[in-house]
Parts: structure tokens; sequence; C-alpha cells
């Protein structure tokens, strides 16, 4: 894999990406598929190499953290030695409420473990004009271990929240999409309450669920939309291969190919 068009002229290769994933498993899809869009290969030997492990099986994050259920903190870990020991030199989770248990995590490997928190912050800060404040679309257990409240607010960017009822109306669409339904009104649901977050001040809406970019886009609200999938992806390529990598054109849902899509349903 050395010398391929997308600028290894070098002969180094890029590091092996691993995917801590299955939660939920069309979300990992959607990370592989936003991996793939990224990298500017003319050939396959262009991509970096991906070791995807979907442990589906990994209890409910959400629930733990607000302990209602069993800790996944055994099961995280196992999964990420697995990618380890398999070849990965750098982890990516592409699940927001899995990085309560980050700290574990990393303590159980010695490869990177990349923190999407800290990645759609630092996206955040860069857009221009900078918001002074952030919607936060995201599950109960995200909002309540507040990783991207503190983070974003070492950059000095406040985080607006749904009020109660409109973040029940979150974790339904979010639990609608891990069913399989990516249909108008899970969508319309989603888009109202980002629509109130604007309205509320938030300069962009970061959607700190990874279910949640198969049922919004960057057109989608009036302001600036943080996918937090995308930003992950493109962090990951960018440890991969030791340089920055631009942002995707930023395909709305509905254009998502049934390929790369394959729980949709009309």
């Amino acid at each position: 894999m050395s010398g391929g068009r997308d600028g290894r002229a070098s002969g180094r290769r890029p590091r092996v990406i691993g995917v801590l994933g299955g939660m939920g498993p069309a979300a990992t899809v959607d990370f592989y598929a936003k991996l793939v869009r990224l990298t500017p290969a003319q050939v396959d030997q262009d991509h970096p190499r991906v070791i995807i492990d979907g442990n589906a099986a990994i209890p409910d994050r959400t629930e733990a953290v607000l302990g209602r259920g069993p800790d996944p903190t055994p099961a995280l870990v196992e999964t990420a030695q697995n990618l380890e020991r398999a070849g990965a030199e750098l982890i990516a989770i592409p699940c927001n409420s899995a990085h309560a248990f980050l700290g574990a995590i990393r303590a159980a490997v010695s490869v990177p473990v990349l923190d999407i928190t800290d990645e759609v912050a630092r996206a955040a800060a860069a857009l221009t004009p900078r918001p002074d404040a952030v919607g936060l679309l995201a599950t109960e257990g995200t909002l309540r271990m507040r990783r991207y409240h503190e983070a974003l607010a070492a950059r000095g960017i406040v985080t607006l929240e749904p009020d109660p009822d409109d973040e029940a109306a979150v974790m339904d669409a979010i639990h609608a999409v891990k069913a399989g339904d990516l249909g108008p009104g899970v969508r319309a649901a989603v888009h109202r309450i980002a629509g109130g977050l604007v309205r509320r001040g938030a300069g962009a809406v970061v959607l700190g669920c990874t279910e949640l970019p198969l049922v919004m886009g960057a057109e989608d609200a009036a302001v600036p939309v943080l996918d937090g999938t995308e930003i992950l992806a493109r962090a990951a390529l960018r440890d991969a291969f030791a340089r920055e990598f631009p942002a995707a054109s930023g395909r709305s849902p509905n254009d998502i190919d049934q390929a790369t899509d394959p729980v949709r349903r009309n």
C-alpha cells in the first residue's frame, strides 16, 4: 500500500484504523461510508486499511450512564483490545455515549483512541464566524456526562440543550433510527428541535449522536450542522495519513445510497 495517488509517494503507508463499532450498526456503516468518501482515492490501494469490530452486544451506554443498565466497560475494553490485536494502530468509536467510558478504553490499549467530543469542539471553534453557543442534539447519557459542554466551554462556546420534552423526542428519534425508521416523521422531529435551538441562539447545531446524521444534513438548519460522524472520520484519516483532510461535500441523508444505508425504510 505504498506510492498511491493520494500523496503517499514517500512510501509511508497510512496507519491502520480500528473502528469500535456496532453502537448501532447503521451508525457504523455510515462512519465507514464517510471514511471512504473523504479519502481522495483513485484506486482501491489509495484507501487506508480499516478493521471494524461491529460488536452490537455491547450493553446500552446511555442506560449505564443513567444508572439503569449494566456497565458496558468490559465489553468496550475487550472490543478495543481485539482491534489492537488485529493490527489497528488507532481507534475511532462512532458512538458518542460510549465516550463516557473513554478513559478505561484508552487505559486498556497502547494505541491512540480518538475523542469525538474534542474533535467536534475543535470543529465548532474553527467555524467562521465562531459561534458563541451551539445546540447539542444527543442522548440523555451524552448530555449527562457533559463531555461536550466541557470541551466547548474550554473554547469559549456555550452548549444549549433541548428542553426535557424535546430531549424525550430526540431519544425517540434515536431509537427509531436504531429500529430502521429513517422516515419523514423522524426527520421532521429532529429538524424541529434543531430549529428551536437555533431560535434560542445556537450559531451551529451539533449532531452528538451517530444515529442523527442519518436523518439530518447540512441543509436542514439555518446554521452550520456539525456531523460528529463525519468529523470523527476526518480525524481518523488525519491521524492515519498524518495530514489534514477537508470536510466532505455534505450530502443530505436523503441522498444516501441504498448500498450504504441498508436499513432505510420509507
